[in-house]
């Protein structure tokens, strides 16, 4: 049997930053990896790719939701014959993912002949933690169904805050394992100390979810993009992906959990995807296209 660790967590909590210090710390070990974008643009995977050959991509929504348990499911399925020596594997779902309907899949399509759950790690950061939880249910639903929860960010964040996310996680999962960290550096066994899952049950997802709208656009300056997603940022969860800078590139990343920018690699493509709000006033591509460029036109009313 395959042990598989599937980690979870918010947009911006850090799982992508987890996902490279497992594939750095266990280059010797023979596992597969599978990364779920939200969006159609395929960032995350994109990054660990460069970290290892055996990398899945499974972009375009979450793994748990109709529209991508197929190509899921397909996926997983291809592993024992493509790779019969794998010794695990290790998936980062969706930030919109509710976990707790994979081991009931893995059951319904026999993948358990293969596979086996052995571990569920939920990442969780005080500040979308804290403003979230009362509006988005899959975020509950990520640690009820995780065996380990990694504070991370601590370095952040004052020890009151950092006692009000704990006991809010202890409100969702009194028992759950609990460990503080920074940058996803915590140490644990990835793929589990023989927990079981038998009670975990979940729905699939809907294909549209209405509470959120995503889509791409080229990339823009980063210091007008900002100045733009401050004066949305009631509309906007996440914006991700590679701006022009001076001499070259830069990765930008914005969450509830804040802003992040960094050196990007030569060669990426300038674009970005955004996870907004849902609804009838819902942002989109061309509309954030056309306000972003009046903000760098310094045409505002």
């Amino acid at each position: 049997m395959i042990p598989i660790c599937l980690i979870t967590g918010f947009l911006g909590t850090g799982k992508t930053t987890l996902l490279k210090r497992i594939v750095a710390e266990n280059r010797d070990r023979r596992w597969i990896y599978l990364v779920n974008e939200f969006s159609a643009l395929d960032v995350d995977g994109a990054m660990v790719s460069e970290e290892h050959p055996d990398v899945v991509s499974i972009p375009g929504g979450s793994i748990f939701c109709k529209c991508l348990v197929t190509e899921f499911i397909g996926q997983m399925s291809r592993i024992p014959g493509h790779h019969p020596d794998a010794e695990g594997v290790v998936i980062e779902a969706s930030g919109m993912a509710d976990p707790r309907v994979i081991a009931d899949m893995l059951r319904e399509t026999r993948l358990d002949r293969f596979f086996t759950l052995a571990n569920i790690v939920s990442i969780v950061e005080p500040r979308s933690f804290l403003r979230l939880i009362h509006t988005l249910p899959n975020i509950i639903h990520q640690v009820q169904a995780a065996d380990l929860v990694l504070l991370n960010k601590c370095d952040l964040f004052d020890e009151a805050r950092l006692q009000d996310t704990e006991a809010a996680v202890r409100n969702i999962k009194p028992n759950v394992q609990l460990v503080r960290c920074v940058r996803g550096e915590a140490r644990f066994e990835v793929l589990g100390n023989g927990a079981c899952h038998d009670a975990l049950h979940g729905e699939y997802a809907k294909c549209r979810d209405p509470r959120f709208s995503t889509f791409t656009t080229p990339g823009f300056d980063a210091a007008v993009l900002r100045r733009f997603i401050e004066a949305n940022e009631a509309a906007v969860y996440r914006v991700k992906g590679h701006v022009p800078s001076d001499g070259g590139m830069l990765y930008f990343d914005y969450s509830k959990a804040g802003f992040a920018t960094a050196p990007a690699a030569g060669g990426r493509d300038h674009g970005l995807a955004w996870i907004v709000r849902g609804g009838e006033e819902a942002l989109d591509g061309e509309r954030v296209c056309t306000l972003v460029g009046k903000l760098e036109r310094g045409d505002v009313e």
